[in-house]
């Protein structure tokens, strides 16, 4: 089996979860581990897929890429109650170019632009105002013009190694079946008990 076919179920299946009004059908778990060995937790944005992998776009100072940067490797989890359906995704990480994180950038609206410049994500805020006040100055800082992109900020490509389609059955008898990739880059399928 290719990873076309493999991609190319995912997107059918992104596809109906879209049509069925989920309100955010490209929100995933992603899954870190800190250097420390310590696993981190949050929920992100899917913004574009293909053979290549999974990408989204982050802080490169959160403790999302803090711990992509100790250990390059997570996992994805998307759950979509409306189908019975869950996918979960397995692999390495690393950054898109700097191309590509300038496009994605631009095509932002403009408030989430400021909002990526005025955001320390993950830093410890003392009160409220500090943010605003961080708002109003590059909302100042950048009343003309386009907003470029921050250096600290960018995407993430994550290369799977792993792809397991879940589907609820009756009497949790659930099928699973495991896509992984093997050392000569073709993916082999197994099934799997729920």
């Amino acid at each position: 089996m290719n990873i076309s076919d493999i991609v190319k179920e995912f997107d059918n299946n992104l596809k109906k979860v879209k049509a069925s009004g989920h309100p955010e059908p490209t929100a995933m778990s992603l899954a870190t581990v800190s250097k420390e060995g310590k696993p981190s937790s949050r929920i992100v944005l899917l913004k574009e897929f293909s053979e290549r992998g999974f990408v989204f776009y982050t802080n490169y100072t959160s403790r999302k890429a803090q711990n992509l940067a100790d250990n390059p490797h997570a996992a994805l989890t998307f759950v979509w109650h409306e189908l019975k359906k869950q996918v979960r995704v397995e692999g390495r990480v690393e950054k898109v170019s700097e191309e590509e994180s300038d496009e994605y950038f631009a095509s932002r609206a403009r408030k989430s632009q400021i909002g990526a410049w005025a955001s320390r994500q993950s830093a410890e805020i003392k009160n409220k105002l500090d943010f605003e006040k961080r708002i109003a100055k590059y909302t100042l800082k950048f009343a003309v013009g386009k907003v470029p992109r921050p250096p600290f900020w960018g995407g993430y490509l994550l290369v799977p190694d792993l792809i397991e389609f879940w589907e609820a059955r009756d009497f949790r008898l659930h099928d699973r079946r495991v896509f992984e990739r093997s050392s000569d880059d073709n993916w082999k399928m197994k099934k799997v008990y729920p």
